[in-house]
């Protein structure tokens, strides 16, 4: 596929880092194909996130629980075709990091074969040795906290995680330990948004929010919802930046200057 020139550096996680110490916000979305991921480098964005939310807006499935490790693979090598200087990020699917040994090697195909930069896996505390062996073998990591979408059937449903202090207490220290175990970056989803300032306070690696409050050092959202073309109900914490625009890449362009000024999100976008 024929790219453009890069007119900016490759983001790392370097970069990343750099601009939390700024006070300079990125903006994250999702992309499941080269073409997607062509426009949201064009338009600005820092990381594009291979989501395991493919399962979901692309499978049509009910939950991300069936994607396959081969079902990131595969779409991250082809969303790496579209990347030209995005840091590339991509998940890990469920049960493909139940031990450190398996996180090692899932982690190191979704990098040989599908070219990711970054992985993201979900939970806490206890990934803590894992995510140390990991970063050990050079492997850069995003820990993800809060609401897990791959734990949906443990947790009940998709709720709001860290309500109550003992919570919000257990989730500041399993943050505090990821990052001491070596994580580059950490993901809260569907949290207060007094925790996740409370969290980007506390961290010095950079934090993505997601229904998490502006307090964050960057934002994501599914691409489909910020484009309003998700079927049925879009999450509260979305917003539709296609509407009253003429083109996919503006709404992209428009997310991104939203989300850098500290517009995006609004008190309309909190979850709790």
């Amino acid at each position: 596929m024929y790219q453009e020139p890069p007119t900016r550096k490759p983001v790392t996680v370097t970069t990343l880092a750099k601009m939390k110490r700024a006070g300079e916000k990125f903006a994250v979305l999702t992309a499941y194909d080269a073409s997607f991921a062509a426009l949201l480098e064009a338009a600005g964005v820092e990381v594009v996130l291979v989501g395991d939310s493919l399962g979901m807006v692309v499978q049509g499935q009910r939950t991300t629980v069936p994607v396959t490790l081969e079902d990131m693979i595969y779409h991250t090598r082809i969303v790496a075709r579209g990347c030209g200087t995005a840091l590339l990020m991509a998940d890990m699917p469920f049960a493909s990091y139940t031990t450190v040994d398996q996180a090692i090697y899932s982690a190191a195909r979704l990098m040989q074969e599908g070219g990711a930069h970054i992985v993201k896996l979900e939970g806490g505390g206890w990934l803590a040795e894992t995510v140390y062996q990991m970063s050990r073998h050079g492997i850069p990591v995003c820990a993800h906290l809060g609401l897990l979408p791959q734990s949906v059937h443990k947790l009940g449903g998709y709720k709001v995680q860290g309500r109550e202090e003992t919570a919000a207490r257990q989730m500041m220290d399993e943050a505090l330990a990821l990052q001491e175990a070596g994580a580059d970056v950490a993901l809260v989803e569907c949290i207060p948004a007094e925790l996740a300032a409370r969290l980007t306070e506390a961290l010095t690696i950079p934090l993505i929010g997601i229904g998490a409050g502006a307090g964050c050092d960057a934002q994501v959202l599914v691409s489909y919802d910020m484009l309003g073309i998700t079927p049925g109900r879009r999450p509260k914490f979305s917003k539709d930046f296609l509407s009253g625009r003429d083109s996919l890449q503006a709404a992209v362009e428009a997310y991104v200057r939203a989300v850098k000024s500290g517009e995006f999100p609004g008190p309309d976008h909190c979850i709790a």
